[in-house]
């Protein structure tokens, strides 16, 4: 892994959700790499619609700040799998990097 996607230190997730509580789905936007790491199948499932309701109505297990600057947040998706969302956090929007599904022995442990 590239050390700029390394997560450099843990954010608390109280601090995460009142960091991206005043956002609307209106302001998170998809980047064109978003979908990049997933199957065909998978992208057929997933729409940005999927990911802003994630960001907005779940509450993550593990929030990261990566070197690069970006937030990496993971959410639990079904009983062995995990979902990891990079984003960007700006004033006036939420950029979402990247999407993707991980296993559950792949989160990294901080």
């Amino acid at each position: 892994m590239i050390k700029g996607h390394r997560i450099e230190k843990k954010e608390e997730i109280e601090t995460f959700l009142e960091r991206i509580r005043h956002y609307t789905k209106d302001q998170i936007e998809c980047t064109k790499h978003t979908f990049f790491r997933l199957s065909e199948k998978q992208r057929k499932i997933f729409k940005s619609e999927d990911i802003k309701r994630i960001l907005l109505e779940s509450t993550p297990l593990l929030v990261g700040i990566q070197f690069n600057g970006n937030y990496a947040t993971f959410y639990k998706f079904k009983e062995n799998k995990i979902i990891r969302i990079a984003l960007d956090i700006i004033p006036q929007k939420i950029e979402v990097v990247t999407f993707m599904i991980l296993d559950k022995y792949q989160v990294p442990r901080l």
